[in-house]
């Protein structure tokens, strides 16, 4: 198999990223529009995460918070976003990596983004990793997502929407 000398697995990943970075800087500009809300799972001990050792020692591994109806001061930068929310009463300042992203989700229109842990940080040049698969997938959700039955019930990350991986596209 021929070498990727351009690494089209990590222009894809950032481009992704990308979306998600603009959703949440035109949601801390404008907030929400119409029903959109996000569940955004991270890893919790990523590499520049900030939570509370509250927040740390319930989720140790990974956490996904719900931008919907009570966060405040949502900044979005290149390479984070930081948002204030409260947990069991308790208002909290999390400081999240786009880096450190597993999913991103709008149940209200089954629209998903997948990412696995990122190869690069933007201090490592590309060209010394090894080639690897892409690392990035998009959930697309089937014909019939939705059904009125469940309309009134919160929707999940995940339920509805297949994951279709770019490296089903790749010749082998």
């Amino acid at each position: 198999m021929a070498t990727d000398h351009i690494r089209y697995d990590v222009l894809a990943r950032d481009a992704l990223r990308g979306v998600l970075r603009r959703v949440l800087s035109d949601a801390a500009a404008h907030g929400l529009p119409g029903d959109h809300h996000f569940f955004i799972t991270f890893l919790s001990t990523a590499e520049g995460v900030k939570l509370s050792s509250r927040l740390l020692a319930q989720y140790p591994d990974e956490m996904t918070i719900i931008l919907q109806h009570q966060f405040w001061d949502l900044v979005v930068t290149e390479d984070r976003f930081e948002v204030g929310l409260s947990f069991g009463g308790i208002p909290e300042r999390l400081v999240v990596p786009f880096a450190a992203i597993k999913s991103f989700f709008d149940p209200s229109v089954q629209f998903g983004l997948q990412f696995e842990p990122a190869e690069a940080t933007p201090e490592t040049p590309a060209k010394n990793l090894p080639a690897a698969p892409a690392s990035s997938s998009v959930a697309v959700p089937p014909p019939a997502a939705a059904s009125p039955e469940k309309a009134d019930e919160p929707t999940k990350p995940g339920e509805g929407a297949e994951v279709v991986r770019f490296d089903r596209f790749r010749k082998k």
